[in-house]
Formats: structure tokens, C-alpha cells, sequence
């Protein structure tokens, strides 16, 4: 089993920045690959990053790309993403997950597994 829990989320104005935090447990958390998601109201949840299990690769969603910094800190089971230059399309609920299956860029969410609860991140105009 893999407890995962999301925070940093919160309201910003368009142009801000976040950082959020997932913190893993339950499972050897250093040697998995890890992804964030997020899911706007109405619409599907949709990939924004992911990271190797060592952080030596990364990879992001066009949307974000040069605005979203994902990272890892193996030491303290934690997986992290830098939000900056915030835009009102970037509402949604964050969440973070553990790759289970398919390739080293994979960027479906059934490729991944043990969902957090989600961080809340909203950008006012």
C-alpha cells in the first residue's frame, strides 16, 4: 500500500506562483517514478508532470512546459511541483501519483496508481 498526501495548494492571482508538496509512505517511494495530474470541474483529469525514480528525467504537459518545475527528494519521500507565471486555466485539483505501468514517459492516468486527495490550486484573474 502507498499513502500519498498533496498541501501547497491555495488561491493566487494570475501570474503567481505555488509550490506543492506530495508526501509518500507505504512503499519504497525512492525507487518508483511519480507523476502529477490535475482535474478542472467539468473536464478529465489530465497529466501536467513526471519524474524519474532518481529525478534525473523529467517531462511535462505542453500546457505547463517552461512554467512548472517538478522535483524529488528521495531522502525525505517527497515529490514536488513549482507552479509559476499562473494562469485562470490552470484551476484545478492537483494530485500526485506513482507510476505503475508503461513507458519511462508515460502520461495516461491508468499508467499510474495510489492516488492522493488532491490539493485545491486557484488562479484568479
Amino acid at each position: 500500500q502507498v499513502q500519498l498526501v498533496e498541501s501547497g495548494g491555495g488561491l493566487v492571482q494570475a501570474g503567481g506562483s505555488l509550490r506543492l508538496s506530495c508526501a509518500a509512505s507505504g512503499r519504497t517511494f525512492s525507487s518508483s517514478a511519480m507523476g502529477w495530474f490535475r482535474q478542472a470541474p467539468g473536464k478529465e483529469r489530465e497529466f501536467v508532470a513526471g519524474i524519474s525514480w532518481s529525478g534525473g528525467t523529467t517531462y511535462y504537459a505542453d500546457s505547463v512546459k517552461g512554467r512548472v518545475t517538478i522535483s524529488r527528494d528521495n531522502a525525505k519521500n517527497t515529490v514536488y511541483l513549482q507552479l509559476n507565471s499562473l494562469k485562470p486555466e490552470d484551476t484545478a485539483i492537483y494530485y500526485c501519483s506513482v507510476k505503475l505501468t508503461g513507458s519511462a514517459s508515460a502520461t495516461k492516468s491508468y499508467n499510474y496508481g495510489y492516488w492522493g486527495q488532491g490539493t485545491q490550486v486557484t488562479v484568479s484573474s
